[in-house]
């Protein structure tokens, strides 16, 4: 899917022009046929050789448009790793630790390796297109000055008036002209849409997940909770389990802990309970009712979770909390009182912007937290879905003993009625 949506990306930009080529072309043949028409009536085997003279460039061309078209296709998982490196070699984030370990000169000595093996394959491209367009640019020449010489020869032996022999010498140059125009134009063309159609094919990509045909509403309130029966699931593209056999209840209005050492699956089950993936064996209730009977949408407004690889989004401090309920983006007071539910109104009003200071090293002016603290704010973004269930994801994981308390503790007062999943590998929590 990545390498789909890499080659997706980079053709989405350039090749926007092929409209307007195909407009170019059509006003070019109209001409070629006019100055065809004429040429052929006086002589027959100009067209003849004018075929000659261009066809072995043209499928030339097209050939190579195609090699350099595998190529680029083959070498997408090469490229992402080259994207990969870059944005980790230049990001705020990664600073500190290649500083630290010294991996300035182990990333650049990657990327120059990967990127050395991509420019081989296309300079070896290059030199081949150079020779053999050279063979077929003789054949080319050849065909078309024998033209020009059977014009001069039928001239001389009285076929043609000297009239005849410039229009069809003019007539001949202009219709080559422009049958090449046309011709590398229409390769070019080809070449361009063995490109556009990884753009298209990525289109065609079908949803894994899928909305009922008739969904069920979510149940507001929750009356019974959430039950998982026997669930199982495995990655896409893995033979592990991730999960196996999973049985448990939240009753509705109360608090379950989740705790288990890392990978025993714990994140996963944030991600079936979010529909993010569906099981591959049981099923999971809400209610009585299948998970999979509701719309998506429906879930994700009623469900607010926080992963432990939240976003630090390079946004303002309100904008950062407000996405938790997007359509409350401008509500400032709903804003304010979610970060003051999860104790990050301290931390904003500290800022020199307050509510409106640029978070992130991104951009211009922007000030960075410290893991607590963009913790804090990841929080917020839950209590504002106001949602009827609560699941956090190692939410106090960047905190310290006495802020991870205060938190809890608010929390513990915050989800009275509310249907919450707390997920950790620490008994502390």
């Amino acid at each position: 899917y990545q390498d789909r949506l890499e080659r997706a990306r980079r053709q989405a930009s350039s090749r926007s022009t092929v409209v307007s080529q195909l407009f170019g072309q059509a006003q070019a043949m109209i001409t070629a046929i006019a100055l065809a028409a004429g040429l052929f009536i006086y002589a027959p085997l100009l067209i003849v050789l004018l075929a000659v003279s261009f066809v072995p460039a043209v499928w030339g061309e097209f050939r190579f448009n195609r090699l350099a078209y595998w190529i680029s296709h083959n070498r997408s998982p090469e490229r992402r790793q080259l994207e990969y490196l870059r944005q980790i070699g230049a990001s705020a984030d990664s600073a500190k630790e290649i500083k630290l370990f010294g991996l300035g000169d182990f990333l650049s000595g990657r990327f120059e390796t990967l990127s050395a093996q991509i420019l081989e394959e296309n300079k070896a491209l290059n030199i081949r297109r150079a020779l053999q367009t050279g063979g077929l640019a003789a054949i080319s020449t050849v065909a078309y000055y024998g033209a020009y010489a059977y014009i001069v020869w039928r001239t001389l032996h009285g076929d043609f008036t000297i009239g005849d022999l410039v229009f069809l010498a003019t007539s001949f140059n202009q219709l080559n002209g422009y049958i090449q125009q046309i011709l590398i134009g229409f390769t070019q063309i080809a070449g361009q849409s063995l490109y556009l159609d990884d753009l298209f094919s990525f289109f065609e990509i079908e949803p894994t997940i899928l909305d009922p045909v008739s969904p069920k509403p979510f149940p507001v309130p929750l009356r019974h909770g959430i039950v998982f029966e026997n669930v199982g699931f495995r990655y896409p593209g893995s033979d592990r389990w991730a999960v196996r056999g999973l049985n448990f209840i939240v009753p509705a209005g109360e608090t379950l802990a989740l705790v288990g050492e890392n990978g025993a699956g714990k994140t996963t089950i944030v991600k079936l309970m979010t529909r993010l993936y569906d099981p591959d064996e049981g099923r999971i209730l809400v209610d009585g009712i299948d998970l999979k009977d509701f719309a998506t949408a429906d879930i994700r407004t009623h469900v607010g979770a926080i992963f432990q690889d939240f976003l630090r989004y390079s946004f303002s401090a309100a904008d950062n909390i407000g996405v938790g309920r997007i359509e409350a983006l401008g509500d400032l007071p709903r804003i304010t009182s979610a970060a003051e539910q999860s104790l990050a109104d301290p931390v904003i009003r500290k800022l020199p912007g307050g509510y409106d200071q640029m978070l992130g090293r991104t951009f211009l002016k922007g000030q960075d937290l410290s893991g607590g603290e963009w913790q804090k704010l990841a929080i917020a973004r839950a209590y504002m879905r106001e949602a009827e269930i609560i699941i956090l994801d190692e939410p106090t994981a960047a905190l310290d003993a006495r802020a991870e308390a205060e938190v809890f503790q608010r929390f513990k007062t915050l989800a009275e009625g509310t249907t919450a999943v707390l997920i950790s590998h620490r008994f502390s929590t």
